[in-house]
Formats: C-alpha cells, structure tokens, sequence
C-alpha cells in the first residue's frame, strides 16, 4: 500500500506540475487545444511522469545495499577502509534522498549531519567523513530518477 501512495504522490505532483506546464505547451502546439482541454492534457502527460518519478524515487534498501558492497571500494574517500564503516552511511543517504523529496544534498546537509549520530549503527565514521558516502548515495538515486524522468529534476544542470 506505501508503494501505491508514493506513486499516487508523485502522479499527483506530476499531474499539477504538468498540468500548468503541460497545458500551456499542449495549447501552444495544437493551435486550438487551449483552456481546459490543454490543461487536462497536460495533467494526463503531467500524471504519467509524476509516476515514473514516484517510482524511480523508491529506495530498494536491499539494492542499495548490495550495489555499494560491490562498488565502495571504488570510492576515493573509502579507500582502506572496509564496507562495515561506509554501509550505514550509504544507507543514512537512501534514505534521507526519500525522505526529503524535492531537495537537495546541499539543503538538507545540516539536518543530515545533526543526525548522523543517532542514525550511524556501528559505523565510527564521524559525519566528516560519512557524509561523502551518503552524498554519492543520494547522487545515485537523483541520477535515477533523472533517467526516468525527463528534464533536470535535481536542477544540477544534467
């Protein structure tokens, strides 16, 4: 049932965003579509990407988890280290990437860094040094979700 909101959230955000946006191109292009037919072609096409996007914000923890077991090594922060150390910071950034929808790293990095404490398990990494893990797991669902979604929805000019 949680899935089924996320993705009725996103469609419903999609719908109202592409509904004005959508409209108005809608009613540009098909010189006669303006007004309210414009505008519900554009919440339909609006709806259809909020969706997409609904879902592509959707943390799989255990894909998450094994994605980064596989490829931390690879990080110049982790270098030496092992996987124990990093793995709740990737994870502390999923999650924190579905929870704060519509933000960036940047906006919630203080909130991010206050908590990381109470949210670090046995990792000893302080927020310092933990924070890189959990950008570059917040990084990868953004680029996620901007494969699904057309436009630059993270506004990081990609």
């Amino acid at each position: 049932m949680e899935e089924k909101s996320k993705v009725g959230t996103g469609a419903a955000v999609g719908a109202v965003t592409g509904g004005v946006a959508g409209g108005a191109a809608a009613g540009a292009a098909v010189g006669g579509m303006t007004g309210p037919v414009g505008a519900a072609v554009g919440a339909a096409v609006g709806a259809a990407v909020g969706a997409l996007a609904g879902k592509a914000t959707k943390v799989d923890p255990v894909a998450e988890d094994s994605y980064w077991r596989d490829n931390f090594s690879t990080r110049p922060y982790a270098s030496g280290s092992n996987y124990d150390q990093y793995g709740p910071a990737y994870m502390y950034g999923a999650s924190a990437y579905e929870k704060y929808p519509g933000r960036s790293f940047d906006e919630v990095e203080p909130e991010l860094g206050a908590g990381w404490s109470g949210s670090r398990g046995s990792s000893s990494l302080e927020w310092g040094n933990a924070r890189h893990a959990s950008r570059d797991a917040w990084q990868r669902l953004s680029d996620r979700v901007e494969r699904a979604v057309p436009g630059d929805s993270d506004r990081d000019g990609k």
